[in-house]
This record gives structure tokens, C-alpha cells and sequence, in this order.
């Protein structure tokens, strides 16, 4: 299949490779001309122009940095953009615009699809990770064929075509929260003068994330009145952890979050209850 990819960064050149070695012909378009003319010793056709980048091409594949930068690419070809040429974004983008996308596009008689990834670049290269589609069920199925071998698995969800979208932000919203933690379990070690590397071999022995799956279906459940972490307590150890930095010099940024967040909880009256009640969305 002949292919367009435009976005030739680190994410979008370990698609092309793979693309490549996967027996596509693939031309390839980027803001900064040369990181896609260096795609040319591995076989891509760099193009300066966008435009002419599409010629002939069945699929026109993005992977770009945000609602903007893919706007400001596609716009203005909206008039070259073959109607039968099938435009599969890979980008993360947020779920409004992505809607407004999907329905500008739709409308001008071009089929878009997005499908964003959890994937780093070599996962990228080496066909494997987690894709996610949503929109038409028929679109899904068309694409399937040429998207499986472009990462481990492909996750279709459902009909509306920026609940992948949605699901992106889940999934990045969770590892940079988790990131987040990290920073200050590492900022709580300085100021008790532990080292990070001592810190962290709790890790190698308490694995937390064992227990995101049984607190997800307690929030999801809703059933709070048999805690097995009572919100107050969860606060009390929130208010060690931030006066035991200060005591040290060091302010935490993810605790205090919390902190609000659980004090929202026990201001519902809900003190008694399971921690996780504090995360449930506002009624």
C-alpha cells in the first residue's frame, strides 16, 4: 500500500520503519525537512510539500504533537486530500476537538479516524504496544489489517470517534500521575535524608500497582461503607507525609492534590468511609 506519514519525530519515524519493513511505500512530510529526509536511507520518499506528498496514496497517517499542530497540518489541504484517501491520526489530542475533527472531516467527504497509541518509539519500530481506534465499527474493521501489524494490539471503542481520545488521557493521566507519586516519595526521601536509590528498593518488594484494579471497582462499585482505608486515616498519613517534607525543606506537588481532594470527602461527611469515596466525580 502506498502511505503518507506526516510527523516524522521520534514516535512518527519508528512508525515509518516499521511501515517500511512491513513492505509499504511510504512517503513521508515533516515541519523540520530533515529529520524526513533522513527516513530516505531506509527506504521512505521525503517530500517538502504536503501536498505532493499525497499523491497517489491510499492512507494519510499523523503523528504530531497536539489539537493544533494537527489542524495546522491538515487545514490547509482540505481541497487535496483525495476523498478516497483515509486520514488515521495517531496523535494525542483532547476529546472535544478530536469530536469537531471527526465531523469537520466527515463532512467534507474524507473518512478520519483516531488511533492513538501507547507506545514509545521503539515500540513504535518494532510493531509492538496498545492502539486504540474509535468511530464507525466499519471503519475499525477496514483499517484492522494494516493497524495490527503496526503495534502488539488494537482496542476498538466503540462508535463515537473521540472516546479514543477519551481513553488516551486515561491512560496518560494514570502514568504521569504515578510519575507524579514517584517525585514525591523521591522529594519525602531528601528531606529524611534517605537516598532515591534506597527509597525505591521498597518498589522491588511492594508492588502498588497490584492494588489499582481492586480500587478502580471499588470506585466504580461505589460501595463505600466497608472500608478498608477509612478517608480520615488516608487524610492523617497525607499530613504526615507533607509536614514530615517540611520539616526538611522540601515542599511536596502531588500531596497537596490529595489532600484537597480527600478534605472535599470528609467535608461531605464522608470521613468514615472508604478512602476511595473521595475520588468519585462531583454529583
Amino acid at each position: 500500500m502506498k502511505i503518507a506519514f506526516f510527523g516524522t519525530g521520534l514516535m512518527g519515524s519508528g512508525f515509518v520503519r516499521r511501515l517500511i519493513v512491513n513492505g509499504h511505500d511510504v512517503n513521508v512530510w515533516n515541519r523540520s525537512p530533515a529529520k524526513a529526509k533522513a527516513l530516505e536511507a531506509e527506504g521512505a520518499h521525503a517530500f517538502a510539500d504536503p501536498a505532493a506528498a499525497l499523491a497517489g496514496v491510499e492512507r494519510l497517517h499523523l503523528s504530531l504533537a497536539d489539537d493544533a499542530s494537527v489542524d495546522e497540518v491538515l487545514e490547509p489541504l482540505a481541497g487535496a486530500i483525495p476523498a478516497d484517501t483515509w486520514i488515521v491520526d495517531h496523535t494525542t489530542t483532547a476529546v472535544t476537538p478530536t469530536a469537531e475533527r471527526a465531523a469537520r472531516w466527515d463532512a467534507r467527504g474524507n473518512t478520519y479516524v483516531h488511533a492513538p497509541v501507547f507506545m514509545a518509539p521503539a515500540n513504535a519500530a518494532e510493531g509492538t504496544g496498545l492502539m486504540l481506534v474509535s468511530g464507525a465499527k466499519s471503519r475499525h474493521d477496514a483499517l484492522l489489517p494494516m493497524l495490527q501489524p503496526m503495534t502488539g494490539k488494537v482496542i476498538y471503542l466503540g462508535e463515537e470517534p473521540e472516546r479514543a481520545a477519551a481513553f488516551k488521557l486515561f491512560g496518560n493521566m494514570t502514568l504521569i500521575g504515578i510519575m507524579g507519586v514517584l517525585g514525591d516519595v523521591n522529594r519525602l526521601a531528601h528531606a529524611v535524608g534517605i537516598s532515591t536509590q534506597d527509597a525505591f528498593s521498597l518498589f522491588q518488594q511492594f508492588n502498588p500497582g497490584q492494588m489499582l484494579p481492586a480500587r478502580a471497582a471499588r470506585i466504580e462499585a461505589g460501595k463505600f461503607d466497608q472500608p478498608s482505608f477509612e478517608m480520615s486515616m488516608a487524610r492523617k498519613d497525607v499530613r504526615l507525609m507533607i509536614e514530615q517534607a517540611q520539616r526538611g525543606g522540601v515542599e511536596l506537588f502531588v500531596m497537596p492534590g490529595v489532600a484537597a481532594m480527600l478534605d472535599a470527602g470528609i467535608a461531605r461527611g464522608e470521613g468514615s468511609l472508604d478512602a476511595a469515596a473521595a475520588a468519585r466525580a462531583p454529583e
